[in-house]
């Protein structure tokens, strides 16, 4: 019986093994690769596009902004980064927008010169890369630290705030009312660059309707709640509190009795003090609630959220006074009878004599 040298099998076999591992592996490198340029193809395509000439190189340099209005395209918005000199090549810049299914929200972006497609798109993709003017209105001011405010934070002049005060009509609130005041919602606010005050004052007029439609006031009783809601926000000090001012004052409208807010004299007459005098007091003007009965002419205040809930939910009692007994803990006494009144008076009296100057 005759048999191959064994050497030569195995050689043989050897040989053949190696030749499909080679092929094997050289269909699994074609794969990865492709794979590979697959993933990248788009730093791949970016990289040959800088080398052509299509596209600049880096993060680029210096400042420069870019409008994007409401409804704008993305074809718009390339060319106008190709015109502003921010990318290099439109088609390259639209053709990315359109593989990255990018979206554009409207406002300032601050961009740089000469950078490349890629990182202009992430740079606007980018949040800090909006340009805004934020401002926090307190609850509480008067109209005109309201404007003071809006201009620092905008760099609006403040008389150009001041052109919308006997205005409402123009920020879409109605024509009647006798200011703007109370009709401002405080809050905090993102405003961009290039909004003039008009736009400024009508967004936040519309932010305090969406409030008041959110507690379901009608149109014909905003006047109404916002002013009370104005004076509760000025005369009361701790939270609770809120809810028994509004009782004590709907007590009183409920009655015929004069409010007498020393809040809405100071208004009238200008002061800034918790207190007033017999002559503020004696004044005719239309937000003085010891001389006139109900509530005044207007709102005094911007009044927030837990104001206007308080005019709208008082608390349950009796109460038909109220006073501050400590400015500085905002401790406050309410009382159902003019004795308990007269007692927490005197407590009053008794901590300005100890805490000269105070004016809170």
């Amino acid at each position: 019986m005759s048999h191959l040298p064994p050497t030569r099998v195995s050689r043989r076999a050897a040989a053949k093994f190696r030749r499909r591992r080679f092929w094997l592996l050289a269909v699994v490198l074609v794969l990865v690769l492709a794979a590979t340029a697959f993933f990248n193809r788009s730093a791949i395509r970016n990289y040959f596009d800088e080398l052509g000439g299509n596209d600049f190189a880096g993060a680029g340099h210096g400042k420069v902004s870019l409008v994007v209005s409401d409804g704008e395209t993305g074809e718009s918005v390339a060319r106008e980064m190709v015109d502003l000199g921010v990318v290099k090549n439109f088609t390259k810049i639209y053709g990315l927008i359109i593989d990255r299914e990018q979206v554009f929200y409207p406002g300032t972006y601050e961009l740089r010169l000469e950078m490349s497609s890629e990182a202009a798109l992430d740079l606007i993709a980018d949040p800090n890369a909006l340009l805004v003017n934020k401002v926090t209105i307190k609850e509480g001011l008067r109209i005109g630290q309201v404007f003071s405010e809006l201009s620092k934070a905008t760099g609006v002049a403040k008389s150009k705030f001041e052109e919308y005060l006997n205005k409402p009509e123009a920020l879409g609130l109605p024509a009647d009312e006798v200011s703007i005041e109370g009709w401002l919602f405080p809050a905090t606010y993102s405003f961009a660059p290039d909004l003039s005050a008009q736009e400024i004052l009508s967004q936040m007029a519309t932010r305090m309707t969406q409030e008041l439609d959110s507690f379901s006031v009608s149109a014909a009783d905003r006047h109404k709640v916002l002013t009370l809601a104005s004076i509760i926000q000025k005369e009361a000090r701790q939270s609770d509190d809120f809810y028994k001012v509004s009782r004590t004052f709907l007590n009183r409208l409920k009655i015929s009795m004069p409010l007498q807010s020393d809040a809405t004299v100071s208004y009238g007459s200008g002061g800034t003090t918790v207190t007033t005098t017999d002559a503020e007091r004696a004044d005719p003007n239309g937000y003085n609630t010891y001389v006139h009965a109900g509530l005044p002419i207007g709102p005094i205040s911007a009044p927030g959220n837990r104001a206007i809930d308080a005019a709208l939910h008082p608390a349950s009692g009796s109460w038909l006074y109220f006073c501050a007994v400590n400015l500085a803990t905002g401790e406050t006494v309410f009382s159902s009878t003019i004795a308990e009144h007269e007692a927490a008076v005197a407590r009053f009296r008794a901590w300005m004599a100890e805490n000269p100057g105070w004016n809170g």
